[in-house]
């Protein structure tokens, strides 16, 4: 007769198999009830004015329609079309010499009016810099880039004007190839810089004073300390402003519109401003599509890039 082993239980794992898991109580359903009607609209709006339209972008940029026919399906014929317009191509390198050239600049200028104004001055002085640095982010890009026209312009210009005082020949600032993305850079620039002003002024006041303090003690002064002490511990909020300067310089289109039209030639002509000829002017939705979602990919990869090289560039206390 076979002895039969009975396998050894562990008391914790009798506690475990006999009781059963709690199940929630009435005001924890209450609060996770709660919790989701709070998030729904925002959920809802995502699906909506976000996931919707891009699921259908990518769909449209499979097909032939100009709104007033039926679609016809095309398959990878738009991106093939796309590939080979001299006119796209030229697009997505004037967008990724825009972003790179404005973003820099937005950037050191923000950066570099937020120590100023972190520094030693009355708290009403420093009140009215953050107002009057943040005030061309409310009004409308197009708005602005009317006026900057009449600014800019190389006959009866402000700018032009006033570079005349100091001996310097007038400028053909938005009708030459050289000078267009200048001042369509500059422009963007004035307007946006104040986004991360502010993100570099609040990242700034949680810096504790005893750092630089003590880098202070070490012999660490003006330029020495910002670079090793300031914009490592700034480095996060760095980070949130270079992503969200990137994310719209890529999407720029009131500026380069207003300003030049994409001119002279193709010099300041950007990705946006390529769908919405393609679009609402010549009436090719599919070939549009197709070049918002290379667009949306573009986004999305170098914002990848930036949070992977985060990695080792972003100190967090």
């Amino acid at each position: 007769m076979t002895n039969t082993q009975i396998p050894a239980v562990r008391p914790q794992q009798q506690v475990a198999e006999a009781a059963p898991a709690p199940r929630p109580s009435a005001r924890e359903r209450g609060t996770r009830l709660l919790a989701a009607l709070f998030l729904a609209p925002t959920i809802v709006g995502i699906v909506i004015f976000t996931v919707v339209p891009i699921v259908g972008s990518i769909v449209l940029s499979l097909f032939h329609w100009n709104v007033i026919d039926s679609p016809t399906f095309a398959g990878a014929a738009n991106y093939r079309e796309m590939v080979n317009d001299s006119t796209v191509l030229v697009s997505f390198r004037n967008t990724l010499v825009f972003m790179v050239l404005a973003v820099a600049l937005q950037l050191l200028v923000a950066l570099t009016l937020a120590l100023a104004v972190n520094g030693r001055m009355p708290v009403w002085l420093r009140s009215v810099f953050r107002s009057a640095f943040f005030f061309p982010l409310i009004l409308s890009a197009a708005s602005i880039s009317v006026v900057m026209k009449y600014l800019f312009n190389q006959d009866f210009g402000l700018v032009n004007w006033l570079l005349g005082l100091i001996g310097i020949a007038p400028v053909p600032w938005l009708t030459s190839e050289n000078s267009a993305m200048a001042a369509v850079i500059l422009v963007y620039v004035w307007q946006q810089f104040g986004f991360s002003f502010l993100l570099f002024v609040g990242g700034l006041n949680n810096i504790p004073k005893e750092i630089h303090e003590a880098a202070s003690l070490d012999g660490a002064t003006g330029l020495r300390k910002h670079l090793s002490v300031t914009l490592p511990l700034l480095s996060p909020t760095l980070l949130v402003a270079s992503v969200v300067g990137i994310i719209n310089a890529l999407q720029v289109f009131e500026q380069p519109y207003v300003l030049t039209n994409g001119g002279p030639g193709d010099s300041t002509r950007t990705v946006v401003m390529v769908i919405y000829e393609t679009a609402f002017e010549q009436l090719r939705f599919g070939e549009a599509s197709a070049v918002g979602v290379l667009l949306f990919v573009l986004v999305m990869a170098v914002t990848a890039l930036q949070f992977r090289l985060s990695r080792r560039f972003v100190h967090y206390q």
